[in-house]
């Protein structure tokens, strides 16, 4: 393996495990998508306070996620972000109501009341949790798009890759990737109960029931959703690049890849265990409140390996179901070498930074949310 390959390869390993981030803190999203389930209001306050201690982090996520492809693997971004324009517009979209629900929600002199804010709040949490599966459904299902690098040399439309009119739209319509992205809503319901449970500190038994039914309903849905979506991605054909660079399509291809990488596959099977840990023994004990991390350490576990059988042993991580030659993979669509390997020396800082986010997690959660806490004085979301 050459330099470049190393880096191209540690830098995929890298940009996994931010999206396995990404996806744990999607509870945020998925607790906001629980607040209209008929909860009193103070139990309503109680979670959005608690989301609202959070919910910044989720958006860093995805504003890290998406840098670290911009830097790394330039070709991908422009050809995602800036070609599936209405699936991605419609993701940050989403993420702006979020901003202005937590800003302006409780603020003084609200003229729309809280119930404007928790509509939108729960937009986001619908949109963005299904659309964001959609997306990552892409890198294995495809997109309608070409490449042709060529077009740099054209004065008038300098432009290298370019999608179908539909702009993301045919994403959105897939059932493969919508499978997916409601798939990942169930999760990041599942994770919010599981969040609030750790987090929440009430006396209130009826919510305390409430809250452990929802791990089990939105945990048992999870689970029949994502069985499903792993046996048509099993059975799907991928693209792959042969050694002179031409794009074939090989049958099973993510399955073979699971078992040619087998550490991967020990990853996936040990992380799915621990999501269903996580689940079932909080609604098996109702003392236990650990459950968010087992399953959380279960999230990163299980989408770092899906991310390896997309992107390693040369496969397309993003096909192009119309023009296969166009697929990117880790190889055609990386930065340089001087690139890669200058950001190699800044990424040496992301374990400090995820220390101090785990040591501010620390803080903010310590001894839990309690009403006294949003009571008064209390900052209130």
């Amino acid at each position: 393996m050459t330099e470049l390959q190393l880096l191209q390869a540690y830098w995929w390993l890298l940009i996994s495990v931010l999206g396995a981030a990404l996806v744990f803190m999607l509870f945020v999203l998925g607790g906001q998508s629980m607040l209209p389930c008929g909860w009193s209001n103070e139990n309503r306050q109680l979670m959005v306070n608690s989301l609202g201690r959070k919910w910044e982090l989720t958006f860093t996520s995805l504003v890290v996620f998406g840098g670290a492809f911009f830097a790394s693997f330039p070709l991908f971004y422009s050809t995602s972000f800036g070609g599936a324009y209405w699936l991605w517009m419609t993701i940050l979209f989403s993420f702006v109501l979020q901003a202005v629900s937590y800003e302006f929600r409780r603020k003084r002199g609200n003229l729309y009341g809280t119930r404007t804010y928790d509509t939108f709040l729960l937009i986001n949490g619908v949109v963005g949790c299904v659309l964001l599966g959609v997306a990552v459904g892409m890198m294995f299902f495809g997109g309608d798009f070409e490449i042709v690098r060529t077009n740099l040399l054209d004065a008038s439309s300098p432009v290298i890759s370019r999608w179908a009119p539909t702009r993301g739209l045919e994403a959105m319509a897939s059932w493969q990737c919508l499978l997916l992205g409601v798939a990942v809503f169930f999760l990041a319901r599942t994770q919010a109960a599981l969040y609030f449970i750790n987090n929440i500190r009430t006396d209130d038994q009826t919510f305390n029931a409430k809250i452990r039914r929802a791990v089990l309903a939105n945990g048992l849905v999870f689970a029949v959703l994502f069985v499903a979506w792993v046996i048509v991605l099993f059975l799907t054909p991928g693209m792959r690049a042969e050694a002179d660079g031409t794009v074939v399509s090989v049958d099973n291809l993510y399955l073979h890849n699971m078992l040619d990488m087998w550490w991967w596959a020990v990853s996936f099977v040990l992380g799915v265990v621990l999501v269903l840990w996580g689940i079932f023994s909080t609604v098996l004990s109702k003392t236990s409140r650990s459950g968010i991390w087992f399953s959380g350490i279960g999230i990163i576990l299980v989408v770092v390996a899906l991310f390896a059988v997309a992107g390693y042993n040369s496969t397309c991580y993003l096909p192009s179901v119309s023009h296969p030659q166009s697929s990117l993979t880790l190889a055609n669509s990386s930065s340089s070498l001087f690139t890669l390997k200058t950001m190699s020396w800044v990424s040496i800082l992301v374990p400090f930074v995820l220390a101090y986010i785990w040591y501010v997690w620390r803080k903010m959660n310590a001894g839990g949310l309690s009403a006294a806490d949003v009571e008064g004085n209390g900052h209130q979301y």
